[in-house]
Formats: C-alpha cells, structure tokens, sequence
C-alpha cells in the first residue's frame, strides 16, 4: 500500500479485514510517522503481519527497491495521480502487479502507453480502480457484455452529507483537493457522434433524480478517466456518446466558479515578489494544511453511482441503468470514502484468487469480471439496483 492518506487508510483496512490470515500488507508513506501510525491503527484480532516502511513516491528507484525486497505481490497506488507514471515505473521494475484510483483522463492515456512493457513481463496494472473511476467502469461492463451494440455510456454521481460538523469543509468534498482543484480548472472530455470533444470545467449541468435519500441533483461535467477508457474498450460496438458529470454542493460550484474567474486556478507560475508559484498549487496547499473539520460522530453520508448504458440486445434498443447505493460504514466510522478506499483491495484479491486473468495496462471494464465484482461490493454493504427499459431512450447525456 502507497500512500497512507484518507483513501490509502481505507483501503488497508479492508485489506487487513479481508485478506487470508498469514498475509503481509506494507504501508509505505514518504512520511514515516504517518506511515506508521497507520500501520499501529490497523485492527490486530486476525493473523496478518502488517508493517511500514518511508518511501517517496516520486523516488522510482527506491520504491522499486522497497518492493523487491519484501517480494510484493502487488502494489496499491493511493497517492495524488501526479505520481502513477513513477510508481508505475517502480512497480514495473520490480515485476509487482499495480493498481491506483485514477489519472483524470491525461495521466491514464500517457500511462496506457506502457501497455505492451506490461504484457511482456506478464504483469498486470488496473487503471483507476476506486469509486469513478473504478465501479462505474465495471458497472458498465456489466451492461455493455449483454448487448451486441454499445451506443452510448453516461455516468452520474451524486451525494449527501448529514454529518454534524464542526466547520465544514472549504469545498464540501472529502477527496483530494488538488484533484478538485484540477477538475475546477481543467476542460472535460466527452464523446460525441463519436468524437472526443473537450467542454467548459463544471459546465451542462444537469437535473438528475436521484432515489432516496440523494433525490434530485445538477451534476456537471469534469475532467475524468473513464471517458480515457471506455470509448476504446466499446469502440468495436459503436459506441458514439461517452459522458462523466459529478453533483457538487451549490456553494461549491459558485467558490470554484468565483477562483477560476480570479485565475486562481490556473497551473501557470507566476511571480510574487521573489516567489514563483503556480496559484493553484498555493491554494491546493494552503488548503491541504487546514485542520479538517471534526465530525460529531461516524458519518452519515449516501452516495450513489449511477452508470446508464444504451444500445441493442438481442436487436432491441435497451437502456439499462445502474445504481450503486454507498452508505458508508459505521462500525469503522467511516462514510461512503469506502467506495473509492475498497475496490483496489477487492480487485488485487481477486488477481491473487486467479479471478483477474489479464496482463498489460488495462481499464477496470477490461480487468475486473463483474459478477464477482459486484458480489465483492455488496458483501462490503454496497447495494446494486438495476432497472431496463426497451424501445425509445430518454435524453441524459
């Protein structure tokens, strides 16, 4: 594990929750302390050896060395995507299988370069296998396998947040705030009539009603990997229409809006008296270094992740759509973090169970079998619900 951060811890506690007694997990953070204070926090009432170790996910060299030494099976990526290319690197190197939670569309397709060094040392790297990217893809792949036409794929994701908190977050969300700070700035990929086309950040929102507890959300299209990926996994079925749009909080949306106006968001350094700083990477820290907000208890959070795929089964025009229903986990006061923190645990169990068989650099909807999957997540809590509908589509994209 690489990276003990928020998702990171997530996932080593469902690695340590779930893995066959005499297993060996490894947390590896550039910051020892924290490395190890994760290790300490980790539950100790079943028969796996966990350790820490400090290591720079930028110190390729290192990291690789770090891995052939303790004989990785596989290394779970949890840092900030900036990083998968030289953990990628490392993990090549060392002959250890790779997964990581995503590379907001540009990281993946350079990383989806090194598919065939992959194939050659008959070893597998997942990308983007957490939450979105991640479930969705393979909710889509449990669709899309039923038909022999795919024409279009939309994904939606959306929550609530009923926490009693202390000061809420600047921005209302848990992830990265670089990565939101990115997706804030950064124009989204889409596909139309089959071209990749490229739309204002946070831009077409779109009234969605979600079920209950979630109910009716604007989602808005952002930078994401899956439209990196799913475009050329269904290629060879038709697909003409590829969409990714998240719901952010209102007050969020106007923040963002407000910095990407003052060009606070931008990548581009500038100078400060005798400073040179990009000011987006001055916010990210500036951000990064508050004290989080403190909640009044676990969480109380629902997320849903929604995926409607159209095309043609059995020669009929069908739309099937996917919710994923994520409520969090109170015995580990966790809220629905879970969705993104467990999937890369589940799917490096499952390619150490032989249930992933592919090798090379491969997208979830390409890696992951869906049935066993999604039996992965409901055993974790996560609902799934389906519903199909035959003949005329509705217009969600």
């Amino acid at each position: 594990m690489l990276g003990a951060g928020a998702m990171g811890r997530i996932a080593a506690r469902d690695l340590v929750e779930t893995l066959p007694n005499g297993s060996r997990v490894m947390i590896a953070d550039a910051n020892a302390n924290v490395a190890s204070s994760v290790a300490r926090s980790l539950p100790r009432h079943r028969r796996i050896d966990v350790r820490s170790a400090p290591v720079d996910a930028q110190d390729s060299r290192r990291l690789s060395a770090l891995l052939a030494r303790v004989n990785a099976f596989a290394v779970i990526n949890a840092t900030h995507h900036r990083f998968n290319v030289s953990v990628m690197e490392a993990a090549l190197s060392a002959r250890t299988h790779y997964c990581d939670l995503g590379g907001l569309f540009h990281h993946t397709r350079v990383q989806l370069r090194q598919h065939n060094a992959w194939k050659r040392a008959d070893r597998l790297a997942i990308l983007g296998i957490g939450a979105a990217p991640g479930i969705v893809n393979v909710l889509a792949r449990s669709a899309a396998d039923t038909m022999e036409r795919v024409r279009e794929i939309h994904i939606f994701v959306a929550g609530i947040d009923r926490t009693g908190r202390q000061g809420p977050p600047p921005f209302g969300v848990s992830y990265s705030v670089r990565t939101l700070l990115e997706e804030a700035a950064e124009p989204a990929a889409v596909l139309r009539k089959g071209r990749l086309q490229f739309e204002p950040p946070m831009s077409s929102a779109r009234r969605i009603r979600f079920p209950p507890p979630v109910g009716p959300q604007l989602p808005v299209f952002t930078l994401h990997s899956e439209i990196a990926t799913l475009p050329l996994t269904y290629r060879e079925k038709g697909i003409r229409e590829c969409t990714f749009r998240i719901a952010f909080p209102s007050p969020t949306v106007e923040r963002l809006a407000l910095l990407r106006e003052l060009g606070l968001l931008s990548a581009t350094p500038v100078r400060a008296g005798s400073a040179v700083l990009a000011p987006r990477e001055f916010l990210a820290s500036i951000v990064e270094g508050e004290k989080p907000p403190q909640k009044s208890d676990a969480s109380d959070e629902y997320e849903i992740l929604r995926v409607v795929v159209r095309g043609r089964r059995n020669g009929v025009l069908v739309e099937d759509t996917i919710d994923c229903h994520v409520a969090g986990k109170r015995a580990w006061r966790l809220g629905i973090d879970m969705d993104t923190g467990c999937p890369p645990s589940i799917a490096m169990q499952m390619l150490a169970r032989g249930e992933i068989t592919g090798r090379g650099v491969l997208p979830p909807e390409q890696a992951v079998p869906a049935a066993s999957f999604i039996s992965e997540l409901r055993i974790r809590g996560m609902q799934i619900r389906k519903r199909s509908m035959r003949g005329r589509w509705h217009d969600t994209g």
